[in-house]
């Protein structure tokens, strides 16, 4: 069995159905247990992005945003989509938007218990599942095992899935070989990560939001452009995503499976990899960051994902597969799908400018998740060192990610995602179940929030108040 077939075969292990359901599940059942927060909050989720300045140990609450939102919005939002619908047909866009409604509950969650439990590591604030498992639920061991898998699947396993995106695109549109973007890449973002994390809030500040607006302003063009056929394109994808649609019949199965897949991959949303941008953040109280996070889960899919499945869609530049062989509709034979797709819906719209577009796009996207990835690598290193040369193992480290990203990309696509797939998944499963167990206490955060809203009092957190122990950062 050679490494492309022994990957998939794990791969199809961790992202069985019980995942896809556990996700689903997890999702609802916060969104239930919080009476919808997602929708009760949302002019919350805006008004804390502004809330909670920077100091010498946090970031600010907006800084904590765009970090999260940088690691959520990256190739995932481009080539994701367009795999998402070639593999589950136009319904695979209805269950990521179902994901995000029902993961911004889970994101929440997650968030909030990760500003509970964070700690000071060498004069920052760092947090997330590892160190709300062993604090919150007393599992050293469990810990451990989180931070083990976070660090090999942002170190090594994803990091190759956007450099590899961004080097076909800049070859698509420029003719630039694969292996100068690789060397390109690796020379930023080695600049980048060993400046530290304010260094990366900084950079992700400016870059998450303008490449984020740009690209979905370029998504509303399109869109006026087309406003006639919008109607009948929103209803082939609720037809396809409930089975209501003939010619999709055979993969509306995989319509769920592929969505709920892509979505997790784009959004984070229960990955566990959020909460660890939202530790890094200063706030009067954990809720605080766990609105902005929710939000960041909406900005991510509801808004750049969609822009680019409603591209696709109303151009028609997308291919479906069969899963019996062949394909339901093969618009653009012999073009596989990835960014293509998306800069062939561009060109239609506009001519001559489609590639070149969305390869920039790609760049900014996929680089400021390979920062977000850095940081998230970084901070599972200092939990399993906890100051046992935790310097030499962050540099190490960044190397190995930066040597990933070279390699994923000058390799093929298929064997780049499937080892990042794992990665999600594997992560995925670990922080989910943490977090249902964990779930009292994100709720009892949210209703000691809303009290002091309710009465206008300024925020102010004590765990020790409402039975929450081990919480060193948050002593009076």
């Amino acid at each position: 069995m050679n490494l492309s077939a022994l990957v998939d075969l794990v791969n199809g292990y961790v992202w069985g159905m019980p995942l896809v359901l556990l996700c689903l599940g997890a999702g609802v059942f916060f969104s239930l247990w919080t009476r919808f927060l997602q929708v009760r909050h949302l002019k919350g989720m805006v008004q804390q992005l502004w809330n909670g300045q920077a100091s010498e140990s946090g970031i600010s609450s907006f800084q904590g945003f765009a970090m999260a939102l940088g690691g959520r919005v990256g190739t995932g939002n481009i080539a994701g989509v367009a795999t998402a619908i070639a593999m589950g047909g136009p319904g695979a866009l209805f269950w990521m938007w179902a994901i995000a409604f029902l993961g911004a509950g889970s994101a929440f969650i997650e968030a909030t218990l990760a500003q509970v439990w964070k700690q000071k590591v060498d004069g920052e604030y760092r947090g997330g599942p590892s160190y709300y498992i062993e604090r919150g639920l007393g599992l050293r061991w469990y810990g451990i095992a989180f931070a083990a898998v976070t660090v090999l699947s942002c170190g090594l396993l994803l990091p190759g899935i956007q450099s590899n995106s961004i080097a076909a695109a800049c070859q698509s549109a420029m003719g630039i070989p694969t292996w100068v973007s690789g060397l390109v890449i690796i020379g930023a973002l080695g600049l980048i990560i060993f400046g530290g994390v304010k260094r990366i809030g900084k950079v992700a500040e400016l870059a998450v939001p303008f490449m984020a607006l740009g690209y979905m302003l370029m998504a509303v063009v399109i869109i006026v452009i087309d406003i006639h056929r919008v109607p009948e394109v929103l209803r082939l994808i609720f037809a396809s995503a409930f089975n209501l649609e003939a010619g999709f019949g055979a993969v509306a199965g995989q319509a769920v499976a592929w969505g709920v897949k892509r979505g997790i991959f784009s959004n984070e949303a229960g990955q566990g990899t959020g909460p660890q941008a939202a530790a890094a953040a200063e706030v009067a109280h954990p809720a605080q960051q766990g609105l902005v996070q929710g939000f960041s889960v909406y900005v991510d899919t509801l808004g750049v994902c969609s822009a680019t499945g409603l591209m696709l869609l109303l151009t028609g530049q997308y291919n479906v597969v069969n899963p019996a062989g062949g394909f339901l509709v093969e618009n653009m034979p012999g073009v596989a799908h990835g960014p293509m797709y998306t800069q062939r819906a561009v060109d239609t719209v506009l001519p001559g400018f489609g590639p070149a577009f969305v390869a920039v796009a790609l760049f900014f996207f996929a680089f400021t998740t390979l920062m977000a990835y850095a940081y998230y690598a970084e901070s599972n290193v200092a939990y399993l060192l906890r100051g046992r040369n935790t310097r030499w193992g962050i540099a190490a480290i960044r190397l190995g990610l930066l040597g990933m990203t070279y390699f994923g990309a000058v390799r093929t696509a298929n064997l780049m995602w499937a080892l990042g797939d794992i990665g999600v998944g594997l992560m995925a499963w670990l922080n989910l179940i943490a977090i249902l167990l964990l779930g009292g206490v994100g709720v009892k955060v949210l209703r000691d929030y809303e009290r002091q809203v309710a009465a206008g009092t300024p925020l102010t957190f004590d765990p020790e108040a409402l039975g929450i122990q081990n919480t060193d950062c948050w002593k009076r």
